[in-house]
């Protein structure tokens, strides 16, 4: 069973990376698939989640985004296509988000800008390399803001990935032979271990989705830790009420078993004297 997660930018030949080792290995290729889900979950069109992720969402189209939402949306669906195994994500983080789970390899596919440029000209149809410059780098942009906001990485740090390929230098037929190489060294291969390491982080993932289905507005922040189905809740909440729900949410989501409540909950008030505002 395999899981691969790659990540690459706009005119890096990643996509034709991806699909060779999906081929060779016969696995399911995803991507437009978790934006889907997350568009669906949050109520707005799959277009503006592409146009945003993409950095092509005007202003106003930016203000129907919740970028906290389509985190938890997008995170949820990562870690549950890995789960089913036998597939390899492109994008949405999942190299960041999978690289704790031992058996998955996270690659990173590059290329020179000037490669790049020169790909989306072909693309486009036109000799305007300007324009082609303009589109790639605001794309890079936002890759990069989301990456750094939602993470706290940067997403070009070699840390973050188990092989790292430049399409400038090297052919897509020898990228897909070394992703097939990593792939398939023992290192790589799924242990009780790191399949019990992945359900953990899809049972925490479900877990905050669930919060957000129950209480859009609440934007309850926790932190579920899961092992083998006993649920720790962690974090600050307004409270007691906050809490209950809380915990009430964790219990219903399938595979839990038990939940531990270790949340603490903050009671805040105001004593006014006149128009002098609060002590």
């Amino acid at each position: 069973m395999t899981v691969i997660a790659m990540s690459q930018e706009m005119g890096t030949l990643g996509r034709d990376v991806a699909a060779g080792v999906a081929k060779a290995l016969g696995l399911r290729l995803v991507r437009h698939e978790i934006g889907d889900f997350a568009a669906h979950h949050m109520h707005v069109k799959k277009s503006l989640v592409r146009r945003y992720r993409e950095g092509q969402a005007g202003w106003f189209e930016k203000r129907q985004v919740d970028e906290s939402s389509l985190a938890l949306y997008t995170a949820d669906q990562v870690f549950e296509y890995a789960l089913e195994e036998d597939v390899l994500i492109r994008g949405w983080g999942a190299t960041i988000l999978l690289h704790p789970v031992r058996h998955v390899p996270c690659v990173r596919i590059c290329a020179p800008l000037e490669s790049r440029i020169k790909w989306l000209m072909e693309r486009l149809d036109t000799d305007d390399a300007e324009l082609a410059r303009t589109e790639i780098t605001r794309s890079d942009d936002a890759h990069a803001a989301r990456i750094r906001h939602t993470f706290g990485v940067e997403l070009g740090d070699p840390l973050l990935y188990d092989l790292v390929l430049n399409t400038g230098r090297v052919s897509v037929e020898t990228c897909i032979e070394q992703v097939l190489a990593l792939a398939r060294r023992p290192e790589f291969q799924p242990t009780a271990e790191s399949r019990a390491q992945l359900a953990d982080l899809t049972l925490q993932a479900h877990i905050r989705t669930a919060l957000r289905e129950r209480d859009h507005e609440a934007h309850i922040d926790i932190t579920p830790q899961a092992r083998n189905g006993s649920v720790v809740l962690r974090g600050v909440v307004m409270d007691d009420a906050q809490a209950q729900l809380a915990i009430g949410v964790a219990r219903e989501v399938p595979g839990v078993k038990s939940v531990e409540n270790q949340l603490r909950s903050i009671a805040v008030s105001y004593r006014y004297r006149g128009s002098s505002g609060p002590e």
